[in-house]
This record gives structure tokens, C-alpha cells and sequence, in this order.
């Protein structure tokens, strides 16, 4: 029997909100109802959040499918602070970016998971994917270092009034957190976007949430399998 406080499991609710954040074709599509159906049979996302949930996904099924193709790429491939590719909130342009991306990609082999082609492994969806297959505290822990780059994305996309926060909203209540969302910050100008760093004069620090402090996401090491009866599609 389970104890009063015991973790309320949160893998298949992982795998939704994975799912969710990934690119709306029509094979996303045609799982919305499975989707939700496992959503609020876990019931690990609370109540108000999962009528949100359901209100994007509504709003997935009925749109016309290329604006909601184009839409997402607007809002999540045009800027940083929306960027799913969560090393680039951490490392920014910094040669940090490439050994941590090394590492973690490393940590999904060790546990069995295969990347999509031309995924990135620190790709929201892919990172969800590898949490969905941690035991619930563990992956508790895990969301909850990521904790500070939820908020930064979850405020930026409330500042775009995008249904897509209520995702992250229920990443960061999964975390064991109150959402908090962060003011993102100024996007740099394109010239200063793409300019090279003084010759010695170390490495750029920028996406860090304090300024000479990395801050790397730590992963751990586990031999987990994903279940097959995932909802991913």
C-alpha cells in the first residue's frame, strides 16, 4: 500500500507534455484524445492546469493545420526566449554548449533512449522523454533544477499570451514548484547576436541565470526503459 505522501507517478503526464511541445503535424494531431484521456487519468497535472491543457489542445484539433504549423515555428524558432533547446537558456553561443550537449546525449544512450534524426539532446521533448523513465522523485529532483528555465520560458510565453504556457505551467507544479514567471530578458540586436569574442578573453557567458555562474543541468544515470504504452506519439 502506497504511504500518504507517497509520489504521485507523472511518467505518461511527462510523455503528453513532450509530446505537446513538439512540432503540431498531423500525427500530433490525431493523438490529442488519447492525450488528454491519459492526462486526467494520471491526474499527476492539477485540475486548473489540465483544463488549460485541454483548451490547447482543443485549440490544436480545430485549427486550419498549416497556421498552427506556422504559428508554432513563430513562436518557439524565432528567438531565445522561447527556445525549447534548453542550453542555449544556460550556455547561450558559449563553447560550454557543445561538451554539455556530448554529456547528455551520452546519459540517453546509457539509459537505452535513441534521439530522433537532427534532434538535439537538449531538446525540451527529448529531455521529457528521458525524466518520463526516472522513478517520480528522482524525477522531481530532475525538473526541479531546470526550475529557473521553466519560468524564464513559462513568462515569455504568457508575455506572447500563448496557450502553449500552460505546458510549462504544469512542468513547473511537476517540479514541486509555484509558477513563477520571469521577465525574459532583452533579445541582443543580430550584429551583436553573431559577434565573435575578444581573442583570450574566455567564454561568453550569456544565457546564464547569474552571470559568471554555470550552471550546467545535471542528469542522472539510470537504466530505464520507456514504456511502451507511452503516450508519445
Amino acid at each position: 500500500m502506497l504511504g500518504l505522501n507517497a509520489p504521485r507517478p507523472m511518467g505518461r503526464s511527462l510523455r503528453v507534455l513532450a509530446a505537446l511541445l513538439g512540432y503540431p503535424d498531423a500525427r500530433l494531431r490525431e493523438h490529442l484524445r488519447e492525450m488528454g484521456q491519459l492526462l486526467h487519468a494520471e491526474q499527476a497535472v492539477s485540475a486548473e492546469r489540465r483544463a488549460e491543457l485541454d483548451r490547447l489542445m482543443d485549440s490544436l484539433h480545430s485549427a486550419e493545420p498549416l497556421a498552427a504549423e506556422a504559428a508554432y515555428v513563430e513562436l518557439f524558432d524565432r528567438g531565445r526566449a522561447t527556445s525549447l533547446h534548453l542550453f542555449e537558456h544556460v550556455h547561450g553561443d558559449s563553447r560550454d554548449r557543445g561538451p554539455a550537449l556530448i554529456d547528455l546525449g551520452q546519459t540517453y544512450e546509457a539509459a537505452g533512449l535513441i534521439l530522433a534524426e537532427g534532434e538535439l539532446p537538449d531538446y525540451l521533448p527529448a529531455v521529457l522523454e528521458f525524466v518520463s523513465t526516472q522513478p517520480p522523485g528522482e524525477a522531481r529532483a530532475f525538473l526541479a533544477e531546470m526550475g529557473h528555465i521553466f519560468n524564464a520560458i513559462f513568462g515569455a510565453l504568457q508575455q506572447r499570451d500563448s496557450a502553449y504556457a500552460s505546458v510549462l505551467g504544469a512542468l513547473i507544479e511537476l517540479a514541486g514548484e509555484t509558477a513563477k514567471p520571469l521577465a525574459p530578458a532583452p533579445e541582443p540586436g543580430l550584429d551583436e547576436s553573431w559577434a565573435e569574442p575578444v581573442v583570450f578573453d574566455g567564454c561568453s557567458t550569456q544565457g546564464q541565470a547569474r552571470p559568471g555562474q554555470p550552471q550546467p543541468i545535471h542528469v542522472m544515470r539510470q537504466g530505464a526503459r520507456i514504456d511502451p504504452q507511452g503516450a508519445a506519439p
